[in-house]
């Protein structure tokens, strides 16, 4: 490849979107309000110590802004979200538990298998590569979780942000917020 056509590709060429109507800005951020506080109270609401078991990660964040900034991207699709989480949690998971090699190795493992298998399942969701490593990275409490780290935290914490989704995003009388545009 010539070096010159390769280095214009990284120019761009198109400007950046317009800023959403404030509206739209709004109820992003009441919907990323609501979940994540909802996610990460969601142990206190059955009993469990928080300090104990974690019920709130960092990707849930990433998926906030997915699902209440843009419901309707394909990444933000309930199958897309709970799938891409607990799949990714499953992996990384079983990475981290089953294979003898050092961090760097296995956090690459857990990211990289994370895309390969939500690419094959349809369930491409970009934090799930995050949880993936998060299981692999997030030091001994999250280890000494094994699998019950794909149930709680992240698939309860996943089903609170989509509860929250459904409700706030189709509160808004905008057409373009109605969420989900599909589920399978």
């Amino acid at each position: 490849m010539n070096l010159r056509l390769f280095l214009q590709k990284m120019k761009g060429g198109e400007t950046s979107p317009d800023r959403k109507p404030f509206s739209e800005i709004a109820w992003s951020w009441l919907g990323a309000f609501f979940g994540i506080y909802l996610a990460a109270t969601a142990g206190s609401m059955v009993g469990a110590d928080l300090l104990s078991r974690l019920f709130l990660v960092g990707s849930f964040g990433a998926s906030a802004v997915l699902l209440y900034g843009a419901p309707q991207a394909d990444f933000s699709q309930p199958r897309n979200l709970l799938g891409g989480h607990i799949l990714s949690a499953i992996i990384g998971v079983s990475v981290n538990a089953f294979l003898p090699f050092d961090m760097a190795l296995l956090g690459a493992l857990a990211v990289s298998l994370s895309i390969l298998v939500m690419h094959l399942t349809r369930t491409l969701h970009p934090p799930g590569g995050a949880t993936a490593l998060i299981a692999v990275i997030g030091g001994t409490n999250i280890r000494d979780m094994g699998y019950s780290f794909v149930g709680a935290p992240i698939a309860t914490g996943a089903v609170v942000l989509l509860l929250v989704a459904l409700l706030l995003n189709n509160l808004s009388n905008n057409p373009k917020r109605q969420y989900p545009k599909y589920w399978l």
